[in-house]
């Protein structure tokens, strides 16, 4: 059996690549350290975006891990330009994974990122931690589960965690309750 814990980073001041965590998400932080600390984690991966790596920092801290940087983590460019009706948008990613807006990225082609750093850490038969965005974690639960779609992604909360297992080759996933 394989695990690992995906987890959408806590809350943050903006969605650019260096936008940094809230006060709450501080302290978001260090609550899922508590929570994590007593877990046979090995590995610690993250989005080079700043509020992933601030998310997951007290933990690495704690155990004294270095956290790897995968750009396949980062979150999926829904377009280049602003969208108003950004969410009508969304949703039919879900159901059309071709689409793609103005400079986007499809469903398809980020789905194809998270599911290859997902399948190498499953890999390694050790505990690991990936920390992601949440649109690019919905697509990975969407692809285990299809029941799992839009609607479900809007429910995620900052921060999630899912915990992942796979056993003789069937990979699952189960919410966690977080604090």
């Amino acid at each position: 059996m394989s695990t690992i814990y995906m987890i959408r980073h806590c809350e943050t001041t903006g969605q650019a690549p260096d936008a940094p965590l809230t006060s709450r998400g501080e302290d978001q932080a260090q609550r899922l350290c508590e929570q994590l600390l007593e877990l046979p984690i090995s590995h610690i991966i993250s989005s080079p975006y700043r509020r992933a790596i601030d998310s997951i920092q007290p933990l690495a801290t704690a155990l004294q891990l270095s956290i790897i940087q995968e750009d396949d983590l980062k979150e999926r460019r829904l377009s280049a330009v602003p969208l108003e009706d950004w969410q009508d948008h969304l949703r039919r990613t879900f159901v059309d994974p071709d689409y793609t807006c103005p400079g986007g990225e499809s469903s398809r082609t980020a789905t194809g990122r998270i599911i290859r750093v997902v399948e190498e850490a499953l890999q390694q038969h050790d505990v690991s931690i990936l920390v992601t965005h949440g649109n690019l974690l919905s697509l990975y639960l969407h692809a285990l589960d299809p029941t799992f779609g839009f609607e479900e992604s809007l429910q995620l909360k900052n921060p999630d965690i899912f915990k992942v297992t796979q056993i003789d080759g069937v990979i699952s996933f189960q919410q966690i309750d977080l604090y």
